[in-house]
């Protein structure tokens, strides 16, 4: 894969109904991040081969982190992630990562910050939590 503009990683809103969903992108971020994580399952024992750590495949629990930091361009994409937060409901996000794929399903706002100097704009940064399965689908 050869090097891709970072502000053409996208995180994506879903609009919580029609079929198929639609997804907004969450205007204004600056930086975006996805993180996967697999914890292993050890199942080394008085057996394993040369006392080498062995590893239950597919045994252990996934999850997918979402996060990004910029400004809100428009009222609608942050009123739609504050309310996301405060009412604490689980929606449908994507992340769209150029020339990979597209990851998908239930997320949840886990810290939402904002900050800002004297001098410049209200920053905002977010995390999401994934909350169940999720799809990925190449590009």
């Amino acid at each position: 894969m050869a090097a891709q503009q970072g502000r053409a990683l996208l995180l994506k809103k879903g609009s919580g109904s029609g079929s198929p969903e639609t997804f907004d992108t969450v205007a204004g971020l600056r930086t975006k991040t996805v993180s996967l994580n697999a914890e292993s399952v050890d199942i080394t024992n008085a057996d394993s081969s040369g006392a080498w750590r062995e590893l239950l495949a597919d045994g252990g629990v996934r999850s997918a982190r979402l996060s990004g930091a910029g400004v809100f361009k428009d009222e609608a994409a942050d009123e739609a992630v504050r309310l996301s937060f405060f009412t604490q409901t689980i929606g449908n996000w994507q992340a769209v990562i150029p020339d990979f794929g597209t990851l998908e399903g239930p997320f949840q706002i886990v810290a939402l910050e904002y900050g800002g100097a004297h001098d410049g704009e209200v920053t905002v940064s977010l995390t999401l939590e994934s909350a169940g399965a999720l799809t990925f689908t190449a590009l």
